[in-house]
């Protein structure tokens, strides 16, 4: 039993599950019901250069992303949308895999994000939001559970009760809102699933991407 309780003081993202995050902190998952709407609805018009670009990347990669391992699938489609959308803004800009970490209940929670959209200048002082992505439908890891840890160094980090991320299985993006309540327990939120080989699902990926910038990226 000792040994057990030296293990559970250090946590790794990548190998957390959700018993590790419940034994850590008192959080719980809810109905999306429209808590997406203020985020989902953000008025983004996309050039017809973006529409070329979005259907292009469909029509490249359609046949074989679920096949994709996972740094194929970051190079191929995931990346170019993020770079896309340009990130990189006043003293924000994005970072991948550097480490953050921060000690929640006297259990330190550390990793390297696949994703942050981050303010500082030769590495991240203050993050706003996280992606993490994982290459096909089955995996034995739990991106919901990695990207909540995250999120919860994030606000530690932030000082912030409220934070949100995004998760990525094969074709499938998934969006999340983490808010940390009045008597520090948490609750967290995920949207309904967004094919990324749809092109009207893409196009509305690309632009809550873009409503992050404008959304989020405040201390």
């Amino acid at each position: 039993m000792e040994t057990l309780e030296k293990k559970k003081t250090e946590i790794t993202f990548r190998s957390i599950t959700y018993l590790d995050i419940k034994s850590i902190v008192n959080i719980k998952k809810k109905p999306a019901k429209s808590k997406f709407k203020n985020w989902f609805s953000h008025k983004h018009e996309l050039s017809e250069n973006d529409n070329v670009f979005l259907q292009r990347l469909i029509d490249d990669n359609e046949l074989y992303l679920q096949s994709f391992n996972e740094e194929q699938l970051k190079a191929s489609f995931i990346l170019p949308v993020l770079f896309r959308v340009n990130f990189i803004f006043d003293d924000i800009r994005d970072w991948y895999e550097y480490s953050i970490s921060a000690k929640i209940n006297n259990v330190t929670l550390k990793g390297k994000p696949d994703f942050m959209l981050a303010k500082g200048d030769f590495f991240p002082e203050l993050p706003y939001f996280f992606i993490q992505e994982f290459k096909r439908s089955y995996s034995d890891s739990d991106p919901e559970m990695q990207l909540l840890a995250e999120m919860l160094v994030a606000m530690k980090i932030n000082n912030k009760n409220k934070i949100q991320g995004c998760y990525i299985i094969g074709r499938q993006w998934f969006f999340l809102i983490l808010k940390k309540l009045e008597n520090k327990s948490y609750e967290y939120f995920v949207s309904k699933q967004f094919d990324c080989l749809k092109i009207n699902e893409l196009k509305q990926i690309f632009v809550n991407l873009q409503a992050v910038k404008v959304l989020f990226c405040k201390d």
